[in-house]
């Protein structure tokens, strides 16, 4: 029964899935890497990126409550170096210097996620604190002020420690707990937020909170929690999201999504079907985790249903370790996402293998094992190395996977170490490379890609890595006070990306042949007095393209 099974899913994805590996797989070195020019549409959203435990600080400031994080980086030998977010950016205290530079580099969108226990202290409404809700009232009225498109993140990470009391996302009660949350929210900022996302990236969430346990609440339970844990957030996100269509759709007519996350897996061997299979179930087990409920049909992938039922079956269980929805719950939980949100950094590849039986675990459900691809730059972060022609692919796949929707790509960036400050070639690097297999995604494949926000804004407190590395376009000197920030060459290079609304084709590099080329070679040459006359010597075609030159002006 598994070998049967095993060949017909590998059927299924060579039949379904196998459009987007044919079509980029196969390509010479040159063809993938080739600079394509072009501009986005007028209405492309240029964005930044950040969040609220990394750049606020003020962790206990004005009532704010603890959160999970403040708790684990309080314990000693959690983060690099003893780091803490209790001040990082100092953001609490200075947005209106973000605000400056926000303006500078002439974004549309700016992407921010809201403190549950800065608003709520211990995670429940009736512990309101209003200094919070000023704090995000003067920082989303300064954006409005400087057309600046407000996207919040509901949830990004740091959960008040009062709800991590009593499990977190591990208890069904927190479905209504942050429904409540999100319905204040909605009710208090909706009248000027027109774009929201519920959770950013609950693969992690649930992964490597619950599973690696390498992040807070660092639950080590690989076969189990992190299934449960997924179930429970596809029901908040749900109930969240029908919250805000019944009850502020109408009035406020705003967006509300979800960023999730993923990687883009290149199979060990375009040319064999089990290869390409694993690396399409690398895919659904991190992206199609999430996506393929709300964006599908209200269900985890087949392939997650197969692999995770089977093992539980060989292993003796008597139901499957990934829960089931009910038919309500599917009908529920579909749809329940108005675009695309994704943030991605990398690209790997993916290997068929089976291992081990015995050991209950989310990641030996995959059977498959991934690898970085050869021809991956190192970055500060050794995890993310930039590929960027993976995220073309990705894109790719998610319009073939989930009906060509609207995609906002709320994350992209690159890590560099401390002794980086201002003059940044590698996210120069990272930034004009990603950002055309964007552009590529969009003028070409005609992915409908509606928006780009970099991450980050800041270097700011990167979780386990502390300071130690930075994802920001601008530079903070952590060891001062009042943290000045300075805009690095990124920075600078981002501005110009985003006025000319992406890489326009220069002149010096229109080709030879093009007919605007020869007027302003005819141009120049009359401007120096000089008549231009036709070379014998030339091909044909460019001889009579020289001669229509000359006859029309003289």
């Amino acid at each position: 029964f598994f070998i049967l099974n095993s060949f017909n899913v590998c059927e299924t994805v060579l039949l379904m899935k196998i459009f987007v590996w044919e079509k980029f797989s196969h390509q010479s070195k040159f063809q993938t890497k080739f600079y394509h020019y072009g501009t986005f549409p007028d209405d492309f959203q240029w964005g930044v990126s950040s969040s609220s435990y990394q750049v606020e600080g003020g962790w206990d400031a004005d009532g704010k409550g603890p959160s999970m994080w403040d708790t684990f980086t309080h314990t000693p030998g959690t983060v690099l170096n003893g780091d803490t977010g209790d001040v990082a950016c100092d953001s609490y205290n200075r947005f209106e210097e973000d605000l400056y530079m926000l303006r500078a580099l002439k974004v549309k969108a700016y992407r921010l996620s809201l403190s549950w226990p800065r608003l709520f202290p211990n995670g429940y409404r009736a512990s309101l604190n209003m200094k919070g809700v000023d704090y995000y009232n003067r920082l989303i009225d300064g954006l409005i002020a400087y057309n600046i498109t407000p996207m919040v993140t509901l949830y990004h990470w740091d959960l008040p420690q009062t709800l991590q009391d009593i499990n977190g996302w591990d208890n069904v009660d927190m479905i209504d707990i942050f429904n409540d949350y999100c319905d204040f929210c909605f009710q208090t900022f909706g009248d000027r937020v027109k774009f929201w996302m519920t959770f950013n990236e609950p693969y992690a969430i649930a992964w490597v909170g619950y599973g690696l346990g390498e992040l807070p609440p660092n639950v080590k339970s690989p076969g189990d929690a992190p299934y449960r844990v997924a179930h429970n957030l596809l029901k908040a996100h749900a109930k969240a999201y029908h919250t805000y269509d019944e009850k502020y759709r109408k009035t406020q007519q705003g967006l509300v999504s979800i960023s999730v996350s993923s990687e883009w897996f290149e199979p060990l061997d375009v040319n064999i079907p089990r290869e390409v299979a694993a690396a399409d179930r690398a895919l659904q087990f991190q992206l199609g985790w999430f996506a393929h409920p709300i964006f599908k049909n209200g269900d985890y992938p087949d392939a997650m249903k197969w692999q995770v039922g089977n093992k539980s079956e060989l292993q003796g269980l008597a139901e499957s370790r990934l829960p089931t929805f009910t038919e309500e719950e599917k009908a529920y939980i579909h749809g329940t996402a108005d675009v695309f949100c994704l943030n991605s950094y990398t690209t790997r590849m993916a290997r068929h293998v089976i291992p081990r039986l015995s050991t209950q675990s989310y990641e030996y459900d995959q059977d498959l094992t991934v690898q970085d691809v050869s021809d991956s730059h190192a970055t500060a972060k050794k995890e993310l190395r930039a590929a960027a022609w993976g995220l073309r692919r990705l894109l790719n796949w998610i319009k073939e996977e989930y009906g060509n929707p609207e995609i906002y790509i709320t994350e992209n960036g690159v890590s560099t170490d401390t002794s980086k400050t201002v003059d940044d070639p590698d996210r120069i690097f990272f930034l004009k490379t990603y950002i055309d297999e964007a552009l590529k995604a969009h003028n070409l494949d005609e992915v409908r890609l509606k928006g780009y926000t970099a991450w980050s804004l800041l270097d700011s407190f990167e979780w386990l890595s502390g300071y130690s590395v930075g994802f920001g376009l601008h530079h903070i000197d952590f060891t001062h006070p009042d943290r000045p920030r300075t805009p690095k060459r990124s920075a600078h290079l981002y501005h110009q990306i985003i006025r000319q609304n992406g890489f326009p084709l220069p002149v010096e590099e229109e080709p030879i042949y093009g007919l605007n080329h020869y007027h302003r070679l005819v141009d120049a040459l009359l401007a120096a007095n000089i008549k231009p006359q036709v070379n014998k010597t030339m091909p044909p075609f460019l001889n009579y393209i020289v001669e229509d030159l000359i006859k029309s002006i003289f």
